[in-house]
């Protein structure tokens, strides 16, 4: 087993600014989050992280499986188990789960990405051990008490989920085309994490339990304990309820390599909104890999807040726009740089592009970055992180990416603040030009009967 930073302390986090030299960054910022690592023999997980400042606990469960393991056909499946994992068990019946919880003032809820599927609770202290119960009972009796009829009911749920979520909502098919056109056939990305109608419906019993025996066991796992709870009485909790299950074949896990988007790919699609939308995204680093953090940044600078270039630019100024957003949505193996304008009326995608190109010409060549914006968008940066580190139920899922990414809590400690600030200038300034010089996706959105 290995053991990193007992702790008694009562203060969660320290906070540590440390100043460098002149010409570097104006400090570095870290963070000594204590924790406790260890590994139970079935290979599962386990991170202890002792907080008393709130009389509160949350447990966090993360499986290292998302939408891009799924088979061919089977697209949606990682998300849809996720929602099976309510549909109870002998133990725990259908609804039980939530109601223990909630009336003693417990929560819960989970999610699925590209790359992970993650179940967390929080709620007052006592509630520990009914969390960890909870996880364990479904975790180690699940598939026995599955059916067709659980399965038809949350397949169901997840078509109507894809119709409210992205069909039916203003802009939000373009979500849908989005990663297959950034993304080539055969791509673990290629697909939206809420997969397709069809392979919804092929979905049977079987597919399901077989997902579960090849994902859901304790080595493909990390558990996340976190808040107002004694160490030495956590570790006797997990023991008697995970400690039991057997040791099971670690499952594969697909890996792809960085691509490019060999040619500019356009779209425009016509949806039931009053006003036009403009999406133009890029291919860009994958998560807490080289070039990340930069473009977090850029992305800031461009498009968070009404300080932002184009949001200055294109609302204040021009005029031919009512909002901006930009995001780095990072992905562990490659991530996207989205822009999205929607239109002001009386104005359409073509002049929303112009005006965005305009600008982002001028990011490329006279009005490069400023030393002023970096340090803007970098406070920025961290003092958003900072509020993911506030709770408990924050902390866990923070030391639950960590774990992860890195095989290691710890590295929360340099890299959740500290990676940005070794970003420099020209760094930053060689990120927008790598990424955005590239080919992109364009996807204009028009209001239906134009």
């Amino acid at each position: 087993m290995c053991y990193r930073r007992k702790m008694r302390a009562l203060t969660a986090i320290v906070l540590v600014l440390v100043w460098a030299s002149p010409g570097a960054a104006a400090e570095r910022t870290t963070l000594h989050v204590p924790f406790e690592r260890y590994v139970l023999a079935n290979g599962l997980t386990v991170i202890l992280h002792e907080d008393h400042r709130s009389p509160t606990v949350a447990v966090n469960l993360w499986f290292r499986v998302g939408s891009k393991d799924e088979k061919k056909g089977r697209t949606g499946f990682a998300h849809l188990f996720e929602h099976l994992m309510f549909m109870g068990t002998k133990n725990v019946p259908n609804g039980t789960f939530d109601t223990l919880m909630e009336t003693a003032g417990g929560q819960n809820n989970a999610s699925t990405s590209e790359d992970r599927t993650n179940y967390y609770e929080s709620g007052p202290a006592n509630l520990l051990e009914t969390f960890l119960y909870l996880e364990a009972d479904r975790l180690s009796s699940l598939p026995a008490d599955m059916t067709a009829e659980k399965v038809d009911l949350q397949r169901d749920v997840v078509k109507n989920e894809r119709r409210s979520s992205y069909e039916n909502r203003p802009y939000g098919r373009v979500e849908l085309v989005l990663p297959e056109q950034l993304f080539p056939v055969g791509h673990p990305y290629h697909h939206p994490v809420i997969g397709s109608h069809e392979d919804l419906t092929a979905a049977r019993v079987e597919d399901v339990k077989a997902f579960f025996r090849q994902f859901y066991v304790p080595s493909n796992a990390s558990l996340v304990i976190a808040g107002d709870f004694a160490p030495t009485d956590a570790r006797k909790l997990v023991d008697r309820y995970f400690g039991w299950m057997p040791r099971q074949k670690q499952p594969p896990h697909a890996a792809p390599k960085p691509v490019k988007l060999a040619k500019p790919a356009r779209l425009t699609m016509k949806d039931a909104v009053q006003l036009p939308q403009l999406t133009l995204a890029w291919l860009s680093p994958g998560g807490y890999e080289p070039g990340d953090a930069e473009a977090d940044l850029l992305a800031t600078l461009l498009g968070t807040g009404k300080s932002s270039r184009l949001y200055q630019a294109l609302v204040y100024e021009r005029k031919v726009a009512q909002a901006v957003t930009v995001e780095q949505r990072s992905s562990r193996y490659q991530s996207s740089f989205v822009i999205k304008v929607n239109a002001q009326s009386g104005h359409g995608p073509a002049e929303l592009e112009r005006a965005v190109d305009e600008e982002l010409r001028k990011l490329l060549g006279d009005a490069p970055p400023t030393a002023a914006e970096l340090e803007r968008v970098r406070a920025k940066a961290q003092t958003t992180l900072l509020r993911e580190v506030e709770t408990a139920d924050r902390m866990a899922d923070q030391l639950s990416f960590f774990e992860f990414r890195f095989g290691d809590p710890g590295k929360i400690d340099s890299l959740l603040l500290g990676r940005y600030d070794h970003v420099t200038l020209a760094q930053l300034t060689a990120l927008a030009k790598k990424v955005l010089s590239a080919p992109r996706v364009t996807i204009a959105v028009e209001p239906e009967g134009n």
